[in-house]
């Protein structure tokens, strides 16, 4: 009898976690959302971030459930640095990967760059000056003043010095200047 409330207590605890990670999710994604809008990132740039989002709450799902249901903690730590090392070498192996997204969710949340905006990357071989058209997971796409259009791995946007000349909801300086 004691195994049985055992069992029936591991299951109301489990259900009570995956009820508190997915409320958890969903204001973690409103809260994404509401960000997203009021910044006006586009819906491709927040897909990277809520998948990321979920990544990690069913990660700790998936981790919170385990020790309720008696994994010991030792072997669950060997368990989990096993996979980490695995997944740190192939992200060793494809470190551009790693960076290009780190760097996209940098953009997303604390860089002012916007899509619309006019920039110039300030690099001394090239002259890149022209409109962001998006964002992704891993490029920034823009059109530049010349008509072409050109993609910029997201982790270089970070490493490169980025002048934004107009935001799109601005007029251009030179408009206001000669009226």
């Amino acid at each position: 009898m004691e195994g049985l409330m055992s069992y029936k207590f591991q299951i109301l605890i489990t259900i009570l976690l995956l009820l508190l990670i997915f409320a958890i999710n969903s204001l973690a994604k409103r809260a994404i959302r509401r960000f997203g809008k009021i910044s006006a990132i586009n819906m491709n740039s927040r897909k990277v971030i809520f998948y990321l989002s979920n990544l990690f709450f069913y990660g700790l799902a998936l981790i919170a459930i385990t020790l309720v249901w008696g994994v010991d903690l030792k072997e669950f730590s060997v368990f989990i640095s096993s996979i980490l090392a695995i997944v740190g070498i192939g992200f060793v192996a494809q470190w551009s990967i790693l960076s290009n997204l780190t760097a996209s969710v940098i953009l997303f949340f604390s860089h002012p760059l916007r899509l619309g905006d006019r920039i110039r990357v300030l690099d001394k071989d090239f002259d890149w000056t022209g409109k962001v058209e998006d964002i992704s997971g891993f490029y920034l796409y823009m059109r530049t003043d010349d008509g072409r259009s050109i993609t910029i791995p997201t982790n270089l946007v970070i490493q490169k010095g980025i002048e934004i000349l107009s935001h799109e909801d601005e007029e251009p300086k030179d408009v206001l200047e000669n009226e």
